[in-house]
């Protein structure tokens, strides 16, 4: 989101600012302070007319917040100055950059990969078996972040273009996802439910696709040749856990079952990425997309119990680093508080949220016999 500092506001232009308000709203009272004008109004509909007062009032570097006071609707005008952001976030290179270093960590990791593969079973040329990793993996975050952008631009919001996160490649994840910041205010609820749920949806699509891509020609090998290369440390046994989506997969093409082992070739691997990616953003945590969306619901209070509830599901799935990583950052930075957070949610998009719990379930990445630890 964008930062401001408060300024004094300028005589000349309060006056047109009180004709445009009064304008749209019916007014019952006023009230002008030093920094703000104050509008108690009576509107039964007001949703639609504040998102109207918000844009104009924004283009005229005004901000107004709709607040509820002693059980009335009070719209509140400050002047804001736009704070600059970090040299390095401004500079339109930076995303390109940062895209071009994913793009080799990502193709280093799938040749390496791709490399061990071919070790024990011949899976195709390394180069060409990174690119397709690359396209998987990056098409997956991509579209994610694609999804956002075009949430944004139909609630005539700017955004700034995807950053991607470069990680570890062959020690680790390649790219620690992407993220995109907002260039504008979020003025309502929907809104900012709207933003955060499209791109999980979006990139779990291409996630999809990716996996059952990569269960059709994932290679399986008998059980009793897995134990000889296990002996021999040519190959480890997978131990992230293995998302619902992913097992549905391989179900598909009859692989996973008993007596036999499926090969995690760089395409599953990208696939298992994109189920964790979407996962974590789908916890109703901190400023994650899942806690976007239970901040609407649930408001500002309820929201922190959630961030507290999704840090110690990570624990129990062994994710402790990340659970560590949201508790320092909201701590730092809370949810984020739409401009008018009276409106409450449409009930389609409470039922969406339903729906929101339900794949999260299903991209998390559960440990071998994880049902069985916890259903009688």
């Amino acid at each position: 989101m964008e930062r401001f500092s408060l300024k004094k506001m300028e005589e000349h232009t309060q006056e047109g600012i009180i004709s445009l308000v009064n304008s749209i709203f019916e007014v019952s009272d006023f009230t002008k302070a030093e920094f703000s004008l104050e509008f108690t109004i009576e509107d039964l509909e007001f949703k639609s007319k504040f998102v109207d007062l918000a844009r104009k009032l924004e283009n005229m570097s005004y901000v107004c917040k709709l607040e509820e006071i002693n059980g009335a609707k009070v719209i509140i005008i400050q002047k804001f100055a736009v704070k600059k952001q970090r040299k390095w976030l401004s500079n339109t290179w930076t995303p390109r950059i940062l895209f071009v270093i994913v793009i080799s960590f990502v193709m280093v990791d799938g040749y390496y990969r791709t490399y061990g593969t071919n070790s024990i079973v011949e899976i195709g040329d390394p180069l060409q078996m990174a690119g397709i990793y690359t396209l998987s993996l990056l098409g997956i975050l991509g579209v994610h972040e694609l999804g956002h952008i075009v949430a944004a631009r139909a609630h005539k919001l700017k955004t700034t273009w995807p950053y991607f996160i470069p990680g570890l490649p062959i020690l680790g994840i390649p790219t620690f996802g992407a993220f995109i910041q907002s260039k504008g205010l979020t003025i309502n609820r929907e809104i900012l439910f709207d933003v955060a749920i499209a791109g999980p949806i979006a990139g779990l699509v291409i996630a999809v696709i990716v996996s059952i891509y990569g269960a059709y020609t994932a290679p399986v090998i008998e059980q009793a040749v897995a134990a000889e290369l296990f002996a021999e440390s040519r190959l480890m046994e997978w131990s992230q856990g293995e998302p619902l989506l992913m097992s549905a997969s391989l179900a598909m093409f009859g692989k996973g079952g008993a007596g036999y082992q499926v090969i995690m070739t760089p395409i599953m691997f990208a696939a298992w990425i994109g189920f964790l990616i979407t996962f974590l953003n789908l916890l109703p945590a901190w400023q994650l997309d899942g806690g976007h969306m239970a901040r609407t619901l649930l408001g500002q209070k309820m929201h922190r119990y959630a961030t507290y509830g999704s840090m110690a599901i990570l624990v129990l799935l062994n994710y402790w680093l990340m659970a560590i990583l949201i508790l320092i950052m909201s701590s730092r930075s809370p949810s984020a508080s739409p401009l008018d957070d009276i409106s409450p949610l449409s009930r389609n998009r409470k039922f969406a949220y339903i729906g929101i719990v339900v794949l999260a379930v299903l991209c998390a990445p559960l440990p071998s016999g994880f049902w069985s630890s916890i259903l009688p």
